[in-house]
């Protein structure tokens, strides 16, 4: 049964998670000045066991906010700087021959930079398609192929990839079978003016303090394992199908509105990460049960790289956040 209670183990572990998720955010306050909904939303992702794609401009501190997301949590952390000359193996690792005593010499497996807990994928619009396969493909299936051999990657494993808006020359746009395997797209947004003096006075001085260590991975496992046991009201799995299905514009079910902005609708993926993060931010704010206010805090960046508006919605200067923003306040306030 979906509204069936939690057994008070989950009731205890939802309370620590929630505790921790507060010491989390003020350890990043210490460096990061601002971004709380996107610190709200990697720790969604990485406690629903997904991967995010983060946008922005350059300089607003995504790199930083991911290597001290790793620190707190006493992770792994690799960055790939992806370029147009990177290769497949550049990520996954490559055989390499090696000397043996008595003269012998045999291959061994030096392991690439995706072996690690959370991965920053930077600008991974810069590499060329067989590049980006091997960095999804790991995603996907938590393991690479090399040279016909598999090797499984570390658990928890998290990444996290990053593309600039503004320059498109040179690069190679994810195809969106391979933006579907994101969870989240999160957009980094510029400060607030009161944020960016902030930002001048904390960055400008003294070398930036270190974090406290507050999870490391077999908690944060655990807690990925709690998140699949929140239950969810009937009336919840309803909001999120009948959302997802109104992205589609040739469903009879899809706004009039919406048809001409819209040439293609989210799939049955985007339900199961709606779903999962509501479960994810229903536990981080020590909720028993997702409510709405959990999917409809989730559904943005879920839908966001799910609907590929149309070139009248991108004259008319309507993005597919914009459709997505307006789909969630006309069914809540159907609902």
């Amino acid at each position: 049964m979906s509204n069936s209670p939690l057994p008070q183990d989950d009731v205890a572990a939802i309370d620590e998670l929630r505790k921790v998720y507060v010491q989390l955010g003020n350890e990043l306050k210490k460096i990061i000045v601002g971004q709380e909904k996107v610190v709200e939303q990697l720790a969604i992702c990485l406690f629903a066991r997904g991967h995010a794609l983060l946008m922005g401009v350059p300089g607003l501190a995504k790199t930083l906010l991911i290597s001290r997301l790793a620190e707190t949590m006493s992770l792994s952390f690799s960055r790939i700087q992806f370029t147009p000359d990177l290769m497949p193996m550049d990520i996954t690792g490559t055989d390499i021959l090696q000397e043996l005593p008595g003269g012998k010499r045999a291959f061994e497996f030096a392991k690439g930079p995706v072996f690690a807990n959370i991965v920053l994928a930077d600008e991974i619009n810069r590499a060329p398609a067989k590049t980006q396969a091997a960095m999804l493909e790991a995603m996907q299936e938590h393991k690479v192929t090399v040279a016909g051999r598999t090797y499984t990657l570390d658990s928890p494993f998290f990444v996290l990839a990053t593309q600039n808006p503004i320059e498109q020359e040179g690069t190679y746009p994810l195809p969106e079978a391979q933006l579907d395997r994101f969870m989240f797209m999160i957009g980094v947004d510029y400060p607030t003016r009161a944020e960016e003096i902030a930002i001048a006075r904390t960055t400008t001085g003294a070398s930036l303090p270190k974090l406290e260590h507050i999870l490391d991975g077999p908690k944060v496992l655990a807690f990925q394992e709690l998140v699949r046991r929140v239950p969810v009201p009937d009336h919840i799995y309803e909001f999120a199908v009948d959302l997802v299905r109104k992205t589609r514009p040739a469903s009879s079910e899809a706004p009039t509105w919406l048809k001409p902005l819209v040439s293609w609708g989210a799939g049955p993926r985007a339900v199961q990460y709606l779903i999962l993060g509501a479960k994810a931010r229903a536990a981080l704010y020590g909720s028993y049960m997702v409510r709405m206010e959990d999917i409809m805090e989730v559904a943005e960046p879920v839908l966001r790289h799910r609907v590929m508006t149309t070139f009248t919605a991108e004259s008319d200067g309507i993005s597919s956040r914009d459709v997505a923003k307006r789909l969630v306040d006309e069914l809540a306030k159907a609902g």
